[in-house]
């Protein structure tokens, strides 16, 4: 009985999943079979489309569908949670899709849309680091808020719309924070590379002095004023204090 079982289970799913591809299951009505695939496939469509809306927005009607069709058919999820379904999405993408019809950005976008998703439901909170002056934060150690990501991207996935769409990526990449401020906002800024190589650091070290941070980077740039170093890093960071995309270690 549970190899019987599991068959049908097999053969109920393959029809859902693929009904040009697959029969109707044998003891079961058609137009039953067909409630149960458009309420399944209507809500994983529902959900995707709620959380990738930029995607959503740039293809048509068919192009939608045929995405989500093949993403649907042809992945193999493994959560039953709803909230991670646009998780699996971008694995589907990254791993999966293989199409000469898709916009080159469409990956990048997927995750920079994803991501937004991602920081809402975390659990942990942003810090609010007492003010300190600029002299005072020279000596402080500072770490990366785990509600901030700094990102960098080939395409500037924050201007892609329906009247921006680009077939080849800019000389420069993107570089973006996105973070959660303490009113539960998902924010996004695009930022310079050396914002974004002073975040990399944080990130990479766990927390840092500020003036050791300061210094390396100034030694990777090779800068002929190191001053000038300090000087725009201290006001960076004291502005990133302030967003919460980063905080003083008590």
């Amino acid at each position: 009985m549970p190899a019987d079982f599991k068959a049908k289970q097999l053969e109920f799913t393959r029809y859902i999943r693929n009904p040009e591809l697959y029969s109707v299951p044998e003891d079961v009505k058609p137009e039953r079979m067909a409630m149960y695939r458009e309420l399944i496939f209507n809500n994983i469509n529902s959900f995707l489309a709620s959380n990738f809306p930029v995607i959503r927005k740039i293809l048509d009607d068919q192009q939608w569908f045929d995405l989500v069709q093949n993403f649907f058919s042809s992945h193999s999820s493994k959560t039953p949670y709803f909230s991670e379904i646009a998780e699996e999405f971008l694995e589907y993408l990254e791993n999966e899709r293989n199409s000469d019809d898709d916009f080159p950005f469409l990956l990048e976008l997927a995750h920079y849309e994803w991501v937004e998703m991602a920081l809402s439901v975390l659990k942990e909170e942003a810090d609010l680091s007492e003010q300190k002056s600029i002299d005072e934060l020279r000596h402080c150690t500072i770490k990366l808020s785990p509600l901030a990501l700094p990102l960098v991207y080939r395409f500037p996935v924050h201007l892609i719309d329906p009247e921006y769409l680009p077939l080849t990526p800019p000389a420069q990449p993107t570089f973006i924070v996105v973070y959660r401020n303490l009113e539960d906002e998902v924010k996004f800024m695009e930022v310079a590379p050396m914002t974004y190589r002073l975040l990399e650091i944080i990130d990479e070290q766990g927390q840092i002095l500020a003036d050791c941070l300061f210094k390396q980077v100034a030694d990777e740039s090779q800068h002929s004023d190191p001053e000038a170093i300090i000087t725009g890093g201290l006001t960076t960071i004291k502005d990133l204090i302030e967003k919460t995309v980063i905080s003083i270690v008590a």
